[in-house]
């Protein structure tokens, strides 16, 4: 198994990719802490890898918050001794608007929501990776990155300040032997697009399956990749098979863009 005996933390578990990330790495044979503002969802995320054999650790939490983010490598620490990988997944999708437009308290909660998480909760676990001298970062960003998209401003620029934070991160800490890097999503399969499929359509004058045939479309595998699937890519960046592998970003979007 690719994480066999590793211990994990996944922020912003819930359905969806934060679900499919928890579940991944505890098939690969991790120990899991699962975190989330919700509490109701990693009790059933934990529940969920309990059944199938894993050990996971339920921290409700919000990891912006300095006193949480150390309380989350707290708990990890006291469960399983050692923190060797951390999956920021955290993320809010804001109203959109116009980035010119943005409101100042739009823009703070999704630098909250979307940098501030990953920021923190990083600077929770490093002072264990550093003593481990071993530890793997995957920051989850979004293909918006690459491409913006109108209305999507808050939330780019917030990955951006993700991205960036990962790349300087990867360069300071590599000599100790700590990796990071950044996987950045294309559309996934699941409730959240279905939900945008649903609002978005009618502004645009279709249908929800036609304006779902149009973004299919344009991938190259004609097909909406699915959670686990980029849940597999991260696994691969937390593993020992991306060893040589730091301040990249990793594109996953079924050939949607080829950057």
């Amino acid at each position: 198994m690719l994480l066999d005996s590793q211990v994990v933390i996944v922020s912003g578990v819930g359905p969806g990719l934060g679900r499919a990330l928890a579940l991944r790495c505890a098939d690969q044979g991790a120990k899991v802490v699962l975190v989330a503002r919700t509490a109701d969802r990693v009790h059933e995320v934990a529940a969920e890898i309990e059944a199938r054999g894993g050990r996971a650790v339920p921290v409700p939490g919000d990891a912006s918050s300095d006193a949480d983010a150390e309380r989350i490598a707290r708990v990890a620490m006291t469960a399983f001794g050692r923190i060797d990988g951390l999956v920021n997944n955290a993320a809010v999708i804001p109203p959109l608007a116009p980035v010119s437009e943005v409101a100042d308290d739009v823009m703070r909660a999704s630098v909250d929501g979307n940098f501030a998480t990953a920021y923190r909760l990083t600077r929770a676990v490093l002072p264990t990776m550093r003593e481990q001298r071993r530890g793997s970062i995957v920051m989850v960003a979004s293909a918006v990155f690459r491409h913006p998209k109108i209305g999507f401003g808050a939330y780019s620029v917030a990955k951006h300040a993700l991205i960036g934070f990962a790349r300087s991160l990867a360069l300071e800490v590599g000599p100790e032997g700590i990796r990071v890097n950044t996987l950045a999503p294309g559309k996934i399969a699941g409730e959240r697009l279905d939900t945008f499929f649903t609002e978005r359509a009618p502004v645009l004058g279709v249908d929800v399956e036609t304006l779902r045939a149009r973004y299919v479309e344009n991938i190259a595998l004609r097909r909406l990749p699915e959670p686990d699937e980029y849940a597999d890519a991260a696994v691969f960046l937390l593993s020992d098979l991306s060893r040589a592998i730091t301040g990249h970003v990793l594109d996953a979007n079924g050939g949607e863009y080829f950057d």
